[in-house]
């Protein structure tokens, strides 16, 4: 029998954690029967969460709560709780009932069938989020393919169940503003997507504005990637290469044909010359940048995914 960690950051979400609760209680217990932690981390919520909380750990002693001292956002949120499982298995789902928890065991059968895999991520049937969310989605999934060099055909989603030795790796970094989804796929290739139920949200509405959204995906691209700053060095060096070409086309026709208006030709070469190299330049003292960026991160050099070193 394995001991499943659920980690759920919580905001705002009095009306949602007592179900939450019950259904996921009712699934280890009744279909699975395997035991179970719930760690809640309340991300500061202006609501009462933390008192539905406190009588959710007053009533079962396996609901383990953090309270954090301000509004940090769900991925911290998310490390917050890493610290504190005690599973073999680690889940995570949102708080807001749009993980279905009875299909869980959808995912717990296709990780035990499949020990070449790591983590499962929920791909979701029927998404029910907003129209702006979706479009955000599809947006970061194709930015985080072409940066990460991820499968463009896997799904990034908050619906997760990773094997422990993988949230260990992922606690041990140091990252600014960290991105669990980009971790994961920093950590380990052995990702699939199983699908499942998509419930519509029970109440209130998504925190995440088209501005979170849009900022997220600026942040993702620039902390995971030197992307932009090789469109930069390869434009300077393309507009280099066209300076010379340039250069000795007008340099022919001068001795061939003369110049129309004197002095035009150089000057235009010298400004396109001087561009394209100070392009080029930002580019390699941004890949400097990059490689100080990546040393700050302080990612694990290797994860260790299983061993045989007794004699």
């Amino acid at each position: 029998m394995s001991l499943y960690s659920v980690v759920v950051p919580v905001y705002n979400s009095e009306h949602t954690l007592e179900d939450l609760y019950t259904r996921l209680k009712r699934v280890f217990e009744e279909t699975l029967h395997e035991e179970f932690e719930l760690i809640l981390v309340d991300d500061s919520s202006r609501d009462s969460s933390f008192q539905v909380m406190q009588k959710l750990r007053r009533l079962d002693r396996r609901v383990r709560i953090i309270q954090m001292a301000r509004n940090f956002g769900q991925h911290p949120a998310l490390l917050c709780g890493f610290h504190y499982v005690k599973g073999d298995f680690v889940i995570t789902m949102d708080d807001d009932l749009q993980h279905p928890p009875e299909e869980l065991p959808k995912m717990i059968t296709v990780m035990n069938e499949r020990p070449d895999v790591d983590v499962i991520l929920a791909r979701y049937e029927g998404r029910k989020h907003n129209i702006i969310r979706r479009a955000g989605t599809r947006l970061s999934v194709w930015a985080t393919s072409k940066m990460l060099g991820k499968d463009p055909d896997l799904e990034i989603t908050s619906f997760r169940l990773m094997r422990r030795f993988i949230v260990d790796a992922i606690v041990q970094t140091s990252t600014h503003l960290p991105q669990i989804g980009n971790l994961l796929v920093m950590t380990s290739n052995r990702i699939i997507n199983v699908t499942v139920h998509h419930d519509a949200r029970a109440y209130g509405k998504s925190g995440y504005s088209f501005d979170r959204l849009v900022k997220d995906l600026i942040y993702d691209i620039t902390s995971h990637s030197a992307f932009p700053l090789l469109v930069v060095r390869n434009i300077g060096l393309f507009g280099f290469v066209v300076t010379l070409f340039l250069a000795f086309y007008y340099l022919i026709r001068y001795f061939a044909c003369g110049a129309a208006v004197e002095g035009w030709t150089s000057l235009m070469l010298i400004t396109l010359c001087g561009f394209s190299i100070t392009l080029f330049s930002l580019g390699i003292i941004g890949m400097y940048l990059m490689n100080i960026l990546n040393e700050a991160k302080k990612m694990p050099h290797y994860v260790i995914r299983q061993q045989d070193t007794e004699d």
